[in-house]
């Protein structure tokens, strides 16, 4: 790791002591990736570590999902931190000694980062116990798509590990390294996804005057929905609505009988979002009627946006300024991607922060300049954040927890 980097930086030296180990640890289940409600292997390999720390543990819950309990003095008060373990179904361009042994399948948003910067923690609180109070260390699985945070609510995450608070933590591409991101109120957006089928009457390409063409219909519906968010909302409330997959004919001679779209809608409000799925009901069904058509239109439910509460986000604004510095505290725009921590901060309240990972100077010279996106092919955590986030974690528990004076 660089002087330069932890120069400034507050961290606590048995974390960056013991970072090598981490980072070994990291690489290793980069190198086996594991997609959502897969990870087996992951989620030993992090119940190995923490039984191995006499972390007592509790497994398969959402499936996959392992939690760490550490208890230190009387305090009845306790908080979670969480950490996602999923990968995604990407096929690796990276070519150093960790990238993965699994084709098709890739830790492209730095979940394997994520894991290893929490068992950091979790490896210092249960030497230390400095603080009065329980730490639930929570692995989570299947955040890429799969719900995973809601799953381990179902199956009783609040119930069985009782706690005020809930906080998470994801790398950020592009953010310098020594730098956090962090804000109150909404900062991921809710995401749905939708389906609409528009059927026709298929024919003969050259006689189409004896069949119902779906094709220009589908381009017509295509271009009147990206109308409801320039014509029917307000100018104030951001959204997405995006048009992803388009599914039609076999032969270049057939008019197909039916075209198949897909996409997703991304809002921070519940009420745009019913109001983006009305308009494009009316939008479906009216296009296609007035052409001699008919569609069905369907929305699957997605995560809820992520909206963080103002006093823990002060908190953890508060802790990471004693880290690196008020400087390098930034205020976390939100954006538009989404994150199943959200259904935990609709249970709990909590804060959802971003750490720097970096302008890319860790990535492999032949893969372009710049960050190493988030779902790219050659993405790969920056290692020299471990102990940052590490220490984040530990002195947010001994913010959260503190052992308070007798005197």
């Amino acid at each position: 790791m660089s002087n330069q980097i932890i120069k400034h930086q507050q961290l606590l030296p048995e974390i960056v002591a013991n970072i090598a180990s981490i980072r070994d640890f990291r690489r290793e289940i980069h190198a086996h990736p594991e997609l959502c409600f897969e990870e087996v292997r992951t989620a030993e390999r992090v119940a190995d570590k923490l039984t191995e720390w006499g972390i007592p543990i509790h497994k398969g819950l959402g499936k996959t999902g392992v939690v760490g309990i550490i208890k230190s003095g009387t305090s009845a008060r306790a908080i979670g931190l969480r950490a996602d373990m999923d990968a995604l179904p990407i096929l690796e361009q990276n070519s150093f000694a960790h990238a993965s042994v699994y084709p098709g399948k890739m830790h492209a948003c730095g979940h394997d980062g994520h894991t290893a910067m929490l068992l950091a923690a979790a490896h210092y609180l249960a030497e230390h116990r400095d603080f009065d109070g329980t730490v639930y260390v929570i692995f989570q699985p299947a955040e890429e798509g799969g719900g995973g945070a809601k799953v381990m609510i179902e199956n009783g995450l609040f119930e069985l590990f009782p706690m005020q608070a809930v906080y998470g933590m994801h790398n950020w591409p592009g953010l310098p390294v020594g730098q956090f991101a962090v804000s109150p109120g909404p900062v991921m957006a809710a995401f749905d996804t939708f389906k609409v089928v528009i059927k026709g009457k298929g024919c003969h390409a050259a006689l189409p005057h004896l069949g119902l063409d779906p094709v220009p219909v589908a381009a017509q519906i295509i271009l009147a929905f990206q109308t409801i968010l320039s014509r029917n909302a307000n100018p104030l409330d951001a959204g997405v609505l995006s048009v992803t997959t388009v599914h039609i004919g076999e032969a270049k001679n057939v008019i197909a009988d039916s075209c198949e779209m897909t996409g997703t809608l991304r809002t921070f409000s519940n009420e745009l979002m019913d109001m983006i799925q009305q308009r494009m009901r009316e939008i479906a069904t009216h296009t296609c009627l007035a052409h001699g058509l008919s569609s069905e239109i369907e929305f699957f439910k997605g995560y809820p946006p992520t909206v963080n509460h103002s006093e823990h986000a002060e908190l953890s604004r508060q802790v990471m300024t004693g880290i690196v510095g008020e400087d390098n505290v930034l205020t976390q725009h939100p954006t538009m991607g989404a994150e199943d921590f959200a259904f935990m901060l609709h249970q709990l309240p909590g804060c959802y922060c971003f750490i720097g990972n970096g302008e890319g100077g860790h990535r492999m010279p032949d893969h372009g300049a710049g960050p190493c996106q988030l779902h790219n092919a050659s993405y790969d955590f920056n290692d020299d954040i471990l102990p940052l986030g590490a220490t984040y974690w530990v002195k947010l528990v001994q913010a959260c927890l503190p052992v308070f004076s007798k005197t």
